[in-house]
């Protein structure tokens, strides 16, 4: 069977020829979801106080900001809001992880078995490229349990500017729970997915870019450290390949995040909307201040992607090594 010469090293998790573990595809699949699930608490854990900062500083008004930058939002958020704020909407991710690292991780090894698998049902290795595709794919089935889950967040996190905005600002739901209820109300099921667009938009490239590169990192890693597989690296490679991926995350689609959560954190009825579409919302926000208004938040991005990726990368791929051991 040929083989591609680049190809990295093969992971516990990947397809390889003669496979180990005779383990059926469902149990493979509820393999990589439970990893994943572990990952995705993990990457809350961290990364949710500085995901609150990032969306309240791309909503802000440009005009009057709340906010003077990153640190000036921490305090604020802590002085108003007490530590509990950083953590503002953080029962929509909790609650959410297992369908949404359920999609991610399980759609990430779907993608890599089925890439894996050549015509007549004999498998290969995957190959460089296989990687980055597989991330597109996976990008774009997350996006319709990521988006539901960002939405729910991004409208609890944003309360507090238009309160501080408004006086007279009186929060419609104070809770998650209670903003499904309103949600689901006012628009049915098509309610949770305000802004899909825009998080398939975001997610494709960005997951491409993510995995792909974190795959690829970690086959090359293995091999300059003379590794017999990618479950033998040191954590430090495993957490640089995250960090570096999530990174790529982030230069690739950061203006189109800006566009989702502005249009996450519109006003669920829909003739009040001030951003209906993708276009109406990239104009609108042009008018605001220019290609540096695409860029709102990006700080905390950068500043959070190395621990909170890194923390759920190297998660998901110690518990699926574990999983996975004879």
């Amino acid at each position: 069977m040929a083989q591609a010469a680049a190809a990295p090293p093969a992971m516990a998790s990947d397809i390889t020829q003669q496979p180990k573990a005779p383990a059926t595809g469902f149990v493979k699949l509820a393999k990589d979801v439970f990893a994943g699930t572990c990952g995705g608490i993990a990457v809350t854990a961290v990364g949710h106080p500085f995901d609150t900062i990032k969306v309240r500083l791309q909503c802000q008004s440009m005009e009057k900001p709340i906010y003077a930058g990153v640190v000036d939002c921490a305090k604020k958020t802590v002085q108003w809001e007490g530590l509990p704020g950083l953590y503002k909407g953080v029962m929509s991710p909790l609650a959410g992880q297992m369908f949404f690292r359920a999609s991610l991780f399980g759609a990430f090894g779907e993608s890599k078995r089925w890439l894996a698998t050549n015509a007549d049902g004999t498998t290969r290795a995957l190959r460089t490229a296989d990687y980055y595709k597989a991330g597109a794919i996976t990008g774009f089935i997350a996006a319709f349990t990521e988006g539901p889950i960002d939405f729910y967040k991004s409208q609890i996190q944003v309360q507090i500017i238009r309160s501080k905005a408004d006086p007279a600002y009186r929060p419609p739901y104070t809770t998650v729970s209670a903003c499904v209820q309103a949600t689901i109300r006012e628009n049915g099921f098509k309610g949770p997915f305000q802004g899909l667009g825009a998080t398939i938009l975001r997610n494709t490239p960005a997951n491409a870019v993510y995995l792909g590169t974190f795959e690829v990192l970690k086959g090359a890693a293995a091999k300059q450290l003379g590794c017999k597989s990618n479950a033998d690296l040191p954590a430090w490679a495993v957490l640089s390949s995250a960090a570096l991926g999530a990174f790529g995350y982030w230069f690739a689609i950061f203006p189109v995040d800006v566009i989702k959560s502005s249009m996450q954190t519109d006003n669920i009825i829909k003739g009040q909307r001030r951003f209906p579409d993708m276009v109406t919302a990239a104009k609108l926000l042009w008018a605001e201040g220019g290609i540096k208004r695409f860029y709102k938040g990006f700080s905390p991005c950068l500043i959070r992607a190395a621990p909170a990726n890194g923390a759920m990368l190297y998660t998901v791929d110690k518990v699926t090594h574990m999983l996975n051991k004879e």
